[in-house]
């Protein structure tokens, strides 16, 4: 038999939230039990008051609708979760482990340890790219989020970012609508705009919302802004301007001058992002807007966008497709259903597969959900081994009896055994003995070929290196000049000659191997080659001993950094990954690495640096 659980979704918007209660019908259909709203007023807007704000809001919501569940879904306003759409070109699954994050970091605004971010792939374009999105909240938001649903004894499963839900949303609803459709969510503070076409989905956070209507008629009202709000829900609208009729009431007037102004500003915003969607992003020009959110319930609003794009407008109905329990009231729902959308997605995202699936949720709270999940488990087991240790603890006692008594009755036979094994120590131990002399002897046989070896596979990690970093027009040479234990002096470039280049960026760009390579070394504790200008570290004197356990290489090659840019660069850390390669380097923290500057001779058109061979086994002198 069917049993369906209910599904509690949460929108902490900017100025208020949202909540819906699903469930999933037998045959597979998402049907809205309940929904509720509440107004949070100016302190949800602001960042110190927020966290209070949304549990003490959440708390009466929950108790206004009697609401037990304990687990739920929600989304985050675009003005908290930062969100951005990348194109890398064609990865398999373990390049794109490595390489997201660092594209995160060079695209998310602020540190990636102090924040919580995910990605979701879109898919690939016709040149062969990846698009992703990136979506990322600071740790202090989504804690603060965390502490006020915990305040309210819920747990939440799902973080999404509210862009997202809301697009799930509308597949969801108007899968059968063809080409190109804006979809504008005006909110309280901000205002999403999503362009969906086909499997493409784009979306940008314009930083402008039915907030600003309230603030310019509180200023000019000079009203409390809780005043201001509720006067301009009740009587505001957007004013049409042009050959229409200014109302008569000026406080009306007041209201649809403003309003008009703030939606004027944000169709700029609109159109800019129209354009960018279409140039940067090959999409195509918008046959349709749908208008969601609660700023776009406001009288006029529809028309005026209407006008401004000349396109077909309507409202977003998120439960097109979505069942509606008989206990809802459904004039109330079809008046707030356009701000609606986000709950729906986040219905979807445990009742469905959706296209666009991001995870916000820190990993602190995934991990203590996992504990909670397993804690029935682990109390059945901690039963289980209770019983299964007070049944052994019965058969060890039976067991040890008995072995008692048979360790009496062959106590003369055991005590005849340990003569014959004290004899047999005895003999074991001449035989080490003689084992160590000769593996003393074979030591000292390897020890006439070790600086032979070494040599050769010197040679070979210079030829290596020549052959992997030849390109058109160019033919590597390099070679040792030096080799020595001793700590050489640091390389001095000629005042007259220039400092080479060392461009990190450039590396990683053009030479991505390069560039990983890199990044192993400093997570590896290996020092990356010095920027010029700057004075390489001077390395302490090492002790006296009879063991040689590092050799300071002095490297020169012919330059070719004039034909390709980095040449040289590529040509030292190529040396370095063979050097690493090799049989005989020891890696790791203050193992084989470079040192040193890079130092041309303009002269000779080569240009010589240091390395440090770290041995893994030393020379015995």
């Amino acid at each position: 038999m069917f049993e369906s659980k209910p599904i509690l979704c949460i929108d902490f918007g900017a100025g208020g939230l949202k909540l819906a209660e699903f469930e999933v019908d037998a045959t597979g259909s998402l049907r809205l039990l309940r929904f509720g709203i509440r107004a949070l007023g100016l302190p949800a807007a602001q960042d110190g008051a927020r966290e209070s704000a949304l549990g003490r809001g959440l708390q009466e919501l929950l108790a206004g609708h009697r609401i037990s569940i304990r687990g739920c879904n929600a989304c985050v306003p675009g003005l908290e979760a930062f969100s951005k759409f990348v194109r890398l070109p064609p990865l398999d699954a373990a390049k794109a482990a490595q390489v997201i994050p660092l594209e995160a970091q060079h695209h998310v605004p602020f540190p990636l340890e102090q924040a919580v971010w995910d990605y979701h792939v879109l898919g690939t374009l016709s040149s062969g790219e990846s698009e992703l999105v990136l979506a990322a909240i600071k740790s202090d938001s989504i804690a603060g989020l965390v502490r006020a649903t915990e305040r309210a004894r819920l747990r939440l499963d799902v973080v999404d970012a509210a862009p997202a839900a809301l697009g799930n949303a509308f597949r969801y609803n108007y899968s059968e609508v063809e080409g190109c459709s804006a979809l504008l969510d005006i909110g309280a503070r901000t205002s999403n705009l999503l362009l969906l076409e086909g499997d493409k989905v784009f979306w940008r956070t314009i930083n402008l919302g039915a907030n600003a209507i309230t603030e310019g008629f509180a200023a000019e009202a000079r009203l409390p802004f809780a005043e201001a709000e509720k006067i301009k829900r009740a009587e505001g609208f957007v004013g049409l301007g042009g050959a229409y009729v200014e109302p008569d009431d000026a406080r009306q007037a007041v209201i649809a001058k403003i309003a008009r102004q703030v939606m004027t500003r944000l169709h700029l915003q609109v159109n800019q992002t129209i354009q960018f969607y279409r140039g940067q992003h090959g999409g195509t020009a918008p046959q349709r807007l749908f208008l969601a959110g609660g700023g776009a319930t406001m009288p006029q609003t529809a028309q005026f966008f209407a006008e401004k794009l000349s396109l077909p407008v309507e409202y977003f109905n998120p439960f097109r497709q979505v069942l509606i329990a008989p206990s809802v009231n459904t004039a109330e729902l079809a008046r707030v259903a356009p701000g609606l959308g986000e709950v729906v997605g986040l219905g979807l995202r445990t009742s469905t597969q959706c296209p666009l699936e991001l995870s916000l949720l820190p990993k602190s709270v995934l991990k203590q959900q996992q504990s909670i999940r397993k804690k029935p488990y682990v109390l059945a087991a901690l039963a289980a081994l209770i019983l299964v240790m007070s049944v052994m603890g019965w058969f060890l006692g039976r067991l040890a009896a008995e072995k008692q008594a048979a360790i009496a009755e062959r106590k003369p036979g055991v005590n005849h055994l340990q003569r014959k094994a004290r004899q047999l120590e005895l003999a074991l131990a001449k035989k080490t003995r003689k084992q160590q002399a000769a593996d003393q002897l074979g030591n000292w046989m390897s020890a006439r070929f070790y600086w032979s070896d070494l040599l050769a596979d010197l040679e070979r990690a210079l030829e290596a290196t020549e052959a992997n970093t030849r390109h058109p027009g160019i033919r590597p040479n390099v070679w040792i000049e030096k080799m020595t234990a001793e700590v050489p002096e640091t390389l001095e470039p000629e005042e007259e000659s220039p400092r080479p280049s060392f461009n990190l960026e450039f590396l990683r760009r053009y030479f991505p191997e390069q560039y990983a390579l890199l990044q192993a070394q400093n997570t590896q504790g290996i020092s990356p080659l010095p920027v010029p200008g700057r004075p390489s570290q001077s390395q302490p004197a090492p002790a006296a001993t009879n063991e040689i356990t590092t050799l300071h290489l002095t490297c020169r090659a012919v330059s070719w950094n004039q034909v390709f840019p980095s040449a040289d660069s590529q040509l030292t850390y190529t040396l370095l990954r063979h050097l690493h390669d090799s049989p005989y380097s020891l890696n790791g923290t203050n193992g084989t690495r470079l040192t040193g500057l890079m130092v041309p001779d303009q002269k000779t058109g080569t240009f010589a640096f240091e390395a440090i061979l770290a041995l893994k086994n030393p020379i015995r002198l």
